[in-house]
């Protein structure tokens, strides 16, 4: 399943602004007014702006300036070039640039958090009225511009930069949630938010955060409806996230647990959707993962019992001839589980 922006799947601001703008000009009420970034950020398009780092085209993030050409990048960024990646120059030394940074941070503080306005007119029949102005926060649109710019960043591993934007989104949706509580929709954002916050963790090795950040993604999503198949599988990676963490250290018994929960909330969705060829390929892959511990902690006569039942899944599994990508993964897997039974 291909991974969504968790602010993807509610309507856009500007959309919620054109209907109540078309509904108030209709019954004579507030109007509203749209502005845009100057610089033409926004979470809907791919831009380049003068605060952007050239190298991974994210927002920059401890600035460093080159000596003497003078272009600035991201200091993970330009730690791995010996010339400007921009005019081939010679670098003699690099310097902090911290007017610039500033800059970039207050401009991040500020971005999307007074995007709409509503303009109530408390007399209808009196033309040229002073009106009053009440500004929003439209949380959507800035978290969909701060999840966007973390994963520029962690594609171009520059992993602080990208955790460095996600604890400001997830900051953000924590703020809301105080105000508004567990909505569903709030709790999905900040599930799949605290997951890549783990993701950017165990990029650098750190697996104690990793972990905490990963449980508390765990956390939020299980509050949630079992019949979205999006918060099913962003779930059930958590937990398999959170086992392979466990496995990695050793801790077998702990591994096989989180591995097991996810397994049960994979087997609860293909019930209900038995047609959706992906969660049989989830299905599978979870029992794999637990027959796997099982064989290490000695459970042989389970462990191939798992592996077994992986494979009938997979060879009962029919592929319409444009899932090419689906059916690599299924004879990847089943190689994989074919490879784990006894020789006869």
């Amino acid at each position: 399943m291909t991974p969504v922006c968790p602010f993807a799947k509610s309507a856009r601001p500007e959309d919620v602004s054109a209907k109540k703008h078309q509904k108030d000009s209709a019954s004579g009420g507030s109007g509203s007014i749209s502005p845009k970034c100057p610089f033409g950020y926004d979470s809907q398009t791919f831009k380049l702006g003068p605060l952007s780092c050239m190298i991974c085209r994210a927002l920059l993030f401890d600035c460093t300036r080159c000596v003497p050409c003078s272009h600035v990048f991201c200091k993970v960024c330009l730690s791995r070039f010996k010339d400007c990646p921009l005019c081939g120059a010679d670098i003699e030394a690099t310097e902090a640039d911290t007017n610039l940074q500033s800059t970039v941070d207050q401009f991040i503080e500020g971005h999307a958090r007074i995007k709409r306005s509503h303009v109530e007119n408390t007399d209808k029949g009196e033309v040229g009225e002073k009106k009053t102005v009440i500004y929003e926060d439209v949380s959507l649109e800035r978290g969909s511009f701060l999840v966007q710019q973390a994963m520029r960043a962690f594609r171009a591993q520059n992993v602080d930069s990208a955790k460095s934007r996600l604890i400001i989104c997830a900051d953000d949706i924590r703020d809301q949630i105080s105000r508004m509580g567990n909505t569903a929709e709030l709790c999905s954002q900040l599930g799949a938010v605290l997951g890549l916050l783990g993701d950017c963790c165990r990029a650098i090795g750190d697996s104690g955060s990793a972990i905490a950040y990963f449980e508390e993604s765990i956390e939020f999503l299980a509050k949630l409806p079992a019949y979205d198949m999006e918060i099913t599988h962003t779930l059930s990676v958590s937990l398999n996230k959170v086992g392979d963490l466990k496995y990695y250290d050793g801790d077998l018994q702990a591994a096989r647990s989180y591995y097991d929960r996810s397994l049960n909330i994979r087997r609860d969705a293909i019930k209900d959707k038995t047609d959706v060829p992906s969660q049989t390929l989830d299905v599978a892959v979870s029992l794999a993962k637990v027959a796997d511990v099982d064989r290490n902690l000695g459970n042989e006569v389970i462990a191939v019992e798992g592996f077994r039942e992986g494979i009938k899944l997979l060879e009962s599994l029919t592929l319409k001839s444009e899932e090419t990508a689906l059916e690599q993964r299924r004879a990847s897997v089943l190689e994989f589980l074919n490879g784990q039974l006894p020789e006869k």
